[in-house]
């Protein structure tokens, strides 16, 4: 199936639109609600070992 088919432009767009705007990252990974759980819960476990430290 080609990735401009129909159905891939509308899931694209879909995806699209879900996104929040927000700064720029350092480094490409991502800016989806799950991605940004991840991201924020990785911070706060750098955070705490480094506060232990």
């Amino acid at each position: 199936m080609s990735k401009t088919s129909l159905k891939n432009i509308q899931k694209q767009k879909k995806k699209a639109s879900r996104t929040i705007p927000r700064p720029a990252q350092s480094r490409i990974q991502g800016n989806t609600a799950g991605v940004r759980n991840r991201l924020k819960k990785l911070a706060g476990k750098a955070r705490a070992a480094k506060a232990s430290a």
